[in-house]
């Protein structure tokens, strides 16, 4: 499955980073992980600080699935609002995972100081607006359920967005303080560059092509014919995970993203901003380090990559007509353009834990506008899961919940 398409913003920016083999021999580890992505080097990084032998392989080259298309906004708001969750899986389980994504910023503004990153991760405020005069009573009732869950949110009326903001045609909305933005491809290389040097190894353009099961161990046979012996796997696979479990769990959706050209007057009211809004589909827009407006949305269902690649001017129209609205007077020069695919929950929540037909192994499974920071929330989970420990919110991210 291609999980991109054209011009993949954050791949043509960084270039070719670093350069991995294939795998030329048999090997053993005590961890494999399945995939090369942000959450892949995530749980990489956790591996290897948990002192385990660790191996990583990917089918393609290092973060070119997903994470060279991913927006990188760093969001604690879930897909499902926290009222709604709330309802479909009560009080305690919605706060615990909105606060478990809220977590993962700070978490991953911590690993970015320490590791002295040059990903350019920036705590930001994100502004959430009714882009309808109907939704303004829902959003209101979203506001006071997060004020009442602790966090640090406030209410703008449509005059307050656009005296903060300059954003038109608004009906008001939440801007909440907790956020950030990072270039993922980058961070998810520096990772893998520093624990390659502790041992990690890592193999891309290597295929996993059976399982076979055994007690304590399982035997991992790739395309070259090599195998891989590894007391535990970690899959971490994202969307394709689609194509490895048999029941439906996940939906899966394409989304559209543009990236405007370099100016650095346009956007400094927004600079430290997230912007998405209440459409269905929503558009969500950040500014990226180098001076540039991201904007993306226009989702669809997922059907092939070579119809939602077809659709890529269709849904530029479609994205700068909803900006236009917002900003009347302000021109896009669209400077890169692309597709992604992504998955969606039934409750906006990931999938992270055993499941029943995959023995001695865990998913790792961000899915949504919060891939990343379930993926770190993951880190702690699976560092949990290896040491045979239980977690709390194991009982709401798991498979058949």
């Amino acid at each position: 499955m291609n999980l991109k398409s054209n011009e993949p913003f954050w791949l043509l920016k960084n270039g070719l980073v670093s350069s991995y083999p294939s795998l030329k021999s048999n090997e053993e580890c005590d961890v494999l992980i399945i995939g090369g992505g942000i959450t892949g080097s995530l749980i990489a990084h956790q591996m290897i600080a948990d002192g385990h032998k660790t191996i990583l392989i990917d089918k393609r080259e290092i973060c070119n699935g997903s994470t060279s298309a991913t927006t990188s906004m760093l969001q604690y708001e879930i897909d499902i609002p926290l009222f709604e969750l709330i309802e479909k899986i009560g009080e305690k389980g919605a706060v615990e995972s909105y606060k478990a994504c809220s977590d993962s910023i700070d978490q991953l503004e911590k690993l970015s100081l320490k590791i002295k990153s040059k990903a350019g991760f920036k705590r930001k405020q994100s502004l959430y607006f009714a882009s309808k005069k109907k939704d303004v009573n829902w959003l209101k009732e979203e506001c006071k359920a997060r004020k009442n869950a602790g966090f640090k949110v406030k209410w703008l009326e449509s005059d307050e967005v656009f005296k903060k903001f300059g954003f038109e045609n608004t009906f008001g909305g939440i801007v909440s303080e907790q956020g950030a933005s990072i270039d993922a491809f980058k961070f998810s290389h520096e990772l893998f560059e520093l624990n390659t040097k502790k041992g990690l190894k890592i193999f891309d353009k290597t295929e996993m092509t059976k399982v076979e099961y055994f007690k304590g161990y399982n035997l991992v046979t790739v395309d070259s014919g090599y195998q891989i012996k590894a007391k535990k796997i970690i899959y971490c696979i994202g969307y394709e995970s689609k194509n490895l479990i048999k029941e439906h769990f996940v939906d899966l959706k394409s989304t559209y993203a543009i990236v405007s050209e370099i100016d650095h007057d346009k956007f400094k009211n927004i600079t430290n901003t997230l912007v998405w809004n209440t459409d269905d589909p929503y558009i969500y827009m950040r500014t990226t380090d180098d001076a540039r407006l991201l904007i993306g949305g226009g989702d669809e269902d997922f059907y092939d990559a070579k119809k939602r690649d077809s659709l890529l001017d269709k849904k530029e129209k479609e994205i700068l007509k909803v900006l236009k609205k917002i900003k009347p007077d302000y021109h896009f020069y669209t400077d890169f353009v692309w597709a992604g695919t992504f998955g969606e929950t039934k409750d906006g929540l990931p999938y992270i834990g055993e499941h029943k037909n995959f023995k001695n192994s865990y998913f790792v499974l961000g899915f949504g506008g919060n891939g990343i920071t379930f993926s770190v929330a993951g880190m702690e989970m699976a560092s949990q899961f290896m040491k045979g420990k239980k977690h709390p919110l194991s009982k709401y991210f798991k498979f058949g919940r």
